[in-house]
């Protein structure tokens, strides 16, 4: 049978991509084809017209709602959670031959619905049937997802200011740099010497580090309220920098936004007034109102809560450090990529947006923690499948392969696949080696601007190789975990044909 698919996730990275070649190698063992379509955070290329029509059944493993879901009606449909695909990926492929042959049988099976397209082609993170609470994680991880891009372009250009800057000036350039005024670079850029260099990355750096709290707090707001929600979450955002209260008030006014926003939206106006709505009245009234509110009622506490929350952290030292490191590392390694593991990441990237321009820091020590414990799951799970091969099923082997460029690059998804076949063993293995890594990086006082990149931003970490080596520590932990574990309790279930070669028994 001939198959399409879409995968994507909340981040839009690994799990979007992890669940496509799943079901590429579940249809492929099966005997049958599937061409799927990533819709991940960089876009995404269509299945043609041609492919879907000729398309037996569509499989969506999703996270998220699938874009442009009407070019699929009329297919028979599975739909499940990314998750799903990664784990399980020959069920789906045999749920969706049930569902094919079942259409060809009676035409009037459901098939693929065709809901409304998101407004102005920006995706929330939202699933409208989730409990309250779902949809609070969901609000919040939604503002996170587009606030990241900022983050990474930001942290990244000023850590590589700072570095030019020390070659330029010596041990004081990543002070100095920042005294560099913006009109020195306007009328005196002629020579590129090495400060110009520094002085202009830092400074792009500054501006896009600017709008990390306006835009959490504009696509909260959006989440809640849809495109109304986008105007009062990133003023209130930008006001909430004004008051002092940093990204715990750019929250607080994502959710003022879009709340606000939401109830202007749903007034009962005349017929007359409908057209002057979305462009002037719900704007304009959720705009001050969110504003009064940051300015007049929140700003003032907020402002107080997150000044202590900065000076407990900046005051954390010896084994008050460590223990938050071990910690940060546990929950990194405990759902690997889901809500405790974002929980910790955003913990991360907030305070280093909220670090802003320091060049040294707790904030700055918390996101080198972070990175760190999320690559040890998948880079120990990739060692253990190369000293100790018999113990894991041939695709185990395989994942463990693609789990050392994954855990690189620190995505903690390449161990997820692992923690489905086996949670029992694999997950405490994670995060006890992930957890002494984080443990072990406060130990060192590493410190990290870039909020993502793995190995790959190792020159943009300071005492790096204490850095490495407390990751090569947690690798080898967790690798040793998972095979005392499996070697202590039966192996993996493999199949083989019988002698005869008509049968599979379990060997």
């Amino acid at each position: 049978m001939k198959f399409v698919g879409v995968t994507s996730c909340p981040t839009g990275i690994a799990h979007t991509y992890m669940a496509a070649e799943g079901l590429e190698q579940a249809a492929k063992a099966a005997g049958h084809t599937i061409e799927v379509e990533t819709q991940g955070s960089a876009g995404f290329d269509k299945l043609s017209p041609e492919t879907i029509a000729a398309a037996d059944a569509v499989i969506f493993a999703v996270g998220v709602p699938v874009r442009e879901r009407a070019r699929f009606v009329g297919k028979p449909t599975i739909d499940t959670d990314v998750k799903k695909a990664i784990s399980d990926g020959p069920g789906l492929i045999a749920q969706a031959v049930a569902a094919a042959k079942e259409k060809a049988a009676n035409p009037a099976t459901a098939t693929a619905d065709s809901p409304p397209p998101s407004a102005g082609g920006l995706m929330t993170k939202v699933d409208h049937g989730a409990s309250r609470g779902a949809k609070v994680r969901q609000w919040l991880m939604t503002g996170v997802s587009y606030m990241i891009p900022f983050v990474a372009a930001g942290g990244i250009l000023i850590a590589l200011g700072f570095m030019l800057a020390q070659l330029a000036w010596g041990e004081t350039g990543a002070v100095l740099v920042t005294k560099v005024p913006m009109d020195h670079l306007i009328t005196d850029f002629s020579v590129l010497s090495t400060k110009d260099w520094a002085a202009l990355l830092f400074q792009v750096g500054v501006a896009s580090f600017g709008f990390l709290v306006p835009i959490l707090a504009g696509f909260i707001a959006f989440a809640i309220a849809d495109r109304p929600g986008l105007a009062p979450g990133i003023v209130g955002g930008a006001l909430a920098l004004v008051v002092g209260a940093g990204f715990l008030g750019g929250i607080a006014a994502g959710f003022v936004g879009g709340f606000i926003a939401l109830w202007i939206s749903s007034w009962r106006v005349p017929k007359g007034m409908r057209g002057v709505m979305p462009v002037v009245v719900i704007p304009l009234l959720s705009v001050f109102a969110t504003g009064l509110t940051m300015i007049v009622i929140l700003g003032p506490p907020l402002k107080a809560l997150s000044d202590a929350l900065t000076s407990w952290l900046n005051g954390l030292t010896g084994t008050n450090l460590i223990l938050l490191g071990v910690l940060l590392g546990l929950m990194m390694a405990f759902d690997m990529g889901g809500p405790v593991n974002k929980v910790a990441y955003t913990f991360a990237t907030t305070g280093l947006a909220a670090a802003a321009v320091a060049t040294t820091g707790t904030s700055l020590q918390i996101m080198a923690a972070v990175m760190a414990a999320g690559m040890t799951p998948p880079l120990g799970l990739a060692l253990a499948t190369t000293v100790r091969r018999r113990l894991f099923s041939e695709p185990e082997r395989e994942n463990g392969q693609a789990a050392w460029l994954l855990g690189a690059s620190f995505i903690t998804e390449g161990a997820i696949p692992f923690a489905a076949a086996d949670p029992l063993r694999v997950i405490p293995s994670c995060m006890l080696g992930s957890g002494v890594t984080g443990g072990l990086v406060m130990l060192f006082g590493s410190t990290l601007r870039a909020p993502h990149g793995g190995i790959w931003v190792t020159p943009l970490i300071s005492n790096p190789l204490l850095y490495i080596l407390a990751i090569v520590i947690g690798t080898l932990i967790t690798a040793a975990a998972v095979i005392g574990l499996k070697a202590a309790g039966p192996g993996p279930v493999r199949t083989e044909l019988d002698a005869a070669g008509l049968a599979e028994v379990v060997v």
